[in-house]
């Protein structure tokens, strides 16, 4: 994944952009760059393969000016190889533009015959599929002289999944942006706004966030934000507040953010159950949004998820089919819409995204409502595109998840799975009213129960020390 970071507000633009693309290194990348307007409208750009500490001592060595207008970069290579050609971001309209790029562009090869063939002097720079849009925005500049016309004229030739970012050093205090199957979310300021990938781009500066459509556009300027579809029609959006601050991504004293995660295990699976069990019954009013009968009419469960959330829909599987007496099925998102799955109006498709973003998850929804199946969505990420595309969302609250190999999100979903199953069978009475109450008791015992098995981790370490050298 890309970590993309736009900025329109006050001098200070290099500070946000490295601050943001720093927030979101648990995304992975191999080359990082920023491109930034200077107080005297010159359009400055800086990009190097490997960690984002060699950019940042490459800045620090050439003294970019700072400004107010800024787009930010870490790049995971797909077209081209992690080097500096290769780094976004890339120009166009004779380098007074730059863009940014997250996801694949499809047809990028046919649209560069194209422009080959209409400009025969095009001369590019890198391998990749994002400088073909550079050159592409570049263009409609040029006729149209407006950075979101241009754009809008260009993301409806593409095919794929794309996040761009792009600004042009005659609109200084301008960043338009454009999504596809890609995420992409507005921070609001005071005085300066914000894009990223996620939240964690802009939480260091601002809590209040707006989620981005599919096929959407947005322009940001330092008091205002515009959002449109790809036709140019304004659309409205709605604001949320980001429910951690920016210290939450941080490891906080411990050697790893692992370590730090799964010591936040039991505050993860808490607050997931918190408000949610009363008086021995679930209280799931999110479910609303299904309809009064949804649940009752059911006959089957299609589980998605890819990995961590794959494993912990299995373990919902065995808790539901003991509980509420329905079918259930894990499908691997992946592989979920090229079978030829049996969907029916009688089919829920429970979804588990800790992003709320993952593309093969997000297509297999996709394929879904477009087969008549009711869907629900199990997210730990507020406005995330999995839980908008949903008819209802249960969101988990572990708070932001940086290591890698998943543990609180995958708790969390593991407790949100068990809510779900028990509100199910209470719904289909499948289970008498004092059973489930014992159940959720037990349920309500798990963090306590962690926290014992956390309290033996130096004896947990040494046994597994002393495994690591015997053979089975």
């Amino acid at each position: 994944m890309c970590g993309i970071v736009g900025y329109v507000g006050s001098d200070r633009s290099v500070e946000v952009l490295l601050g943001g693309l720093r927030r979101l290194e648990y995304r992975g990348y191999d080359s990082a760059g920023i491109a930034v307007i200077d107080p005297d409208g010159e359009l400055h750009t800086r990009k190097r393969a490997g960690k984002l500490q060699v950019l940042i001592d490459d800045l620090d060595a050439v003294n970019i000016a700072n400004g107010s207008t800024g787009i930010g970069h870490t790049r995971w290579a797909t077209h081209g190889g992690p080097n500096d050609q290769n780094a976004h971001p890339h120009l166009g309209d004779n380098g007074k533009l730059a863009l940014i790029h997250n996801g694949i562009i499809e047809n990028f090869a046919e649209l560069k015959a194209e422009l080959v063939a209409a400009h025969p002097d095009t001369v590019f720079t890198s391998e990749t599929d994002t400088e073909v849009a550079a050159l592409l925005v570049g263009l409609e500049y040029q006729k149209t002289g407006d950075l979101a016309e241009a754009l809008r004229n260009v993301v409806t030739r593409l095919h794929g999944a794309f996040t761009l970012l792009v600004l042009h050093k005659d609109q200084p205090g301008v960043v338009v942006g454009a999504r596809r199957n890609s995420p992409l979310v507005i921070g609001l300021g005071d005085g300066e706004n914000f894009l990223g990938s996620d939240v964690a781009a802009f939480v260091e500066h601002t809590r209040r966030a707006v989620a981005i459509g599919q096929d959407q556009i947005v322009t940001i300027t330092s008091d205002a934000v515009t959002v449109t579809d790809f036709a140019g029609v304004p659309v409205e959006s709605e604001e949320f507040d980001i429910a951690w601050d920016a210290t939450a991504a941080e490891k906080g004293g411990w050697s790893s953010f692992m370590a730090k995660e799964i010591s936040e295990e039991p505050e993860a699976i808490a607050k997931t159950l918190l408000g949610r069990v009363v008086d021995g019954t679930v209280r799931l009013p999110e479910l609303d949004a299904l309809g009064p009968d949804a649940l009752t009419d059911i006959d089957r469960i299609v589980i998605l998820g890819c990995g961590t959330a794959a494993y912990s829909g299995m373990l919902g599987k065995y808790a539901i089919e003991k509980w509420a007496r329905v079918p259930v099925d894990v499908e691997l998102s992946h592989e979920f819409r090229y079978r030829d799955p049996i969907i029916t109006p009688r089919t829920l498709v429970l979804s588990i995204s800790q992003s709320g973003e993952t593309m093969d998850t997000l297509m297999a929804v996709k394929y879904a409502v477009e087969h008549g199946a009711r869907t629900i969505s199990v997210c730990n990420t507020q406005g995330a595109t999995i839980a908008r595309e949903s008819d209802a969302v249960i969101y988990t609250h572990a708070g932001p998840e940086v290591a890698v190999a998943s543990t609180k999100a995958f708790v969390a979903q593991v407790a949100a799975l068990y809510l779900f199953g028990l509100h199910l069978a209470a719904v289909r009475g499948a289970l008498p009213a004092d059973e489930i109450s014992e159940l959720l008791g037990e349920l309500q015992a798990l963090p306590g129960q962690l926290e014992v098995v956390l309290e033996q981790q130096d004896a947990i370490k040494q046994l597994a020390g002393w495994m690591t050298d015997t053979r089975s």
